[in-house]
């Protein structure tokens, strides 16, 4: 018990206060010996009920380890005028397209009531549409069981011609035939 006590007596003995938000949570930081190696410990304490939320990114960044100042009130200060120049430019933004809408929706007549989205008939018509010879439309032909009554039975017993592959820039061979260094790209 007395450990206990002796703990958390030090604890609030060697803390030192690094700042204060905002919102009125307090910052500190202490040093405590861990394994030999003085290590510096640091925390914070909540004004209200604890809500990690509350606190500004800067001082998120000093109790990680990845800042090693802690934020100045002038620092703290300069970022939020900084947050709330963004959240006027965004609002502005957001009205100038309004009123962009508004224009461009009274000069045409709307297509359709969607959003956003990819438009996939435009996508697809960029693809050629598959030939009667073509490979893929044998193969779902022969999937879907869709064969024309006038093939002859012959027809359905011969194996479909295997697709020819590209030609390869690798090195084809293996084993006893393979030599490192010979291989040269194609001109």
């Amino acid at each position: 018990m007395s450990r206990l006590w002796a703990r958390v007596a030090r604890m609030f003995s060697d803390r030192t206060m690094m700042g204060v938000d905002k919102s009125g949570n307090r910052y500190f930081a202490r040093k405590e010996e861990i394994d030999g190696v003085m290590k510096e410990k640091r925390y914070v304490i909540f004004k209200a009920e604890e809500d990690p939320t509350s606190i500004p990114v800067e001082w998120i960044c000093w109790l990680n380890g990845q800042r090693k100042k802690a934020p100045t009130p002038e620092e703290m200060m300069e970022l939020e005028a900084r947050r709330e120049l963004v959240k006027l430019n965004v609002a502005r933004l957001k009205q100038e397209e309004e009123e962009r809408r508004a224009k461009e929706g009274g000069s045409r007549l709307a297509t359709s009531s969607k959003v956003g989205g990819p438009d996939l008939k435009s996508f697809i018509k960029q693809f050629p549409a598959p030939s009667k010879g073509d490979r893929v439309g044998e193969l779902s032909n022969v999937a879907a069981d869709t064969r024309t009554s006038d093939e002859s039975e012959t027809d359905k017993n011969i194996p479909h011609k295997p697709m020819q592959q590209p030609e390869s820039s690798e090195p084809t061979g293996s084993g006893e035939s393979f030599r490192p260094g010979t291989w040269q790209p194609p001109m």
